[in-house]
């Protein structure tokens, strides 16, 4: 029924482009494009996920490949993804996403201070190289869990260090 209301949408100019988003199994939004060729994906992505149920390692390459619009969220996990020593910094957290195949990220901010900051940090953006991504995902191995805490299965913030897999 919805895919029908949205494709008729679609068709009488409604809406120019069809979406699908998700972020508490990767497999539940790679089902979703094997049903439908949607244009746009709104997914989880931060620097935690490679370590738990992962968005980034079968879902992105799969929308890459559709041309699809790819928009990350979830990029800070409510904070989470800095750690609970506040391992990770929020250019580092950016610059990880910022580095992805995506058409843009969603951010939450509390105030403006935090707006300027993100702004400065995608200002300043320069790509990270492989061996950059693969230290700040590193970095996030012992939390990876609770900064994943949308996801299926995933750890509630302050429950102890991941076993993770």
């Amino acid at each position: 029924g919805a895919i029908h209301a949205m494709i008729k949408a679609r068709d009488e100019k409604m809406v120019r482009f069809l979406g699908i988003t998700g972020h508490f199994d990767p497999n539940v939004l790679i089902e979703g494009l094997n049903r439908f060729n949607f244009d746009a994906i709104l997914m989880g992505l931060n620097a935690a996920d490679s370590h738990f149920l992962s968005f980034q390692e079968k879902l992105l390459p799969m929308a890459v490949q559709r041309n699809m619009a790819i928009i990350a969220m979830k990029v800070p996990g409510r904070g989470q993804v800095f750690g609970p020593n506040k391992t990770l910094t929020m250019k580092q957290a950016l610059d990880y996403v910022f580095s992805k195949p995506i058409s843009t990220a969603i951010v939450g901010c509390e105030n403006i201070q935090q707006i300027e900051e993100n702004v400065q940090i995608a200002h300043d953006f320069k790509p990270l190289s492989n061996e950059q991504l693969a230290e700040i995902e590193k970095l996030t191995a012992p939390y990876a869990r609770q900064a994943s805490m949308w996801k299926r299965g995933a750890m509630p913030p302050g429950q102890g260090h991941d076993d993770h897999d």
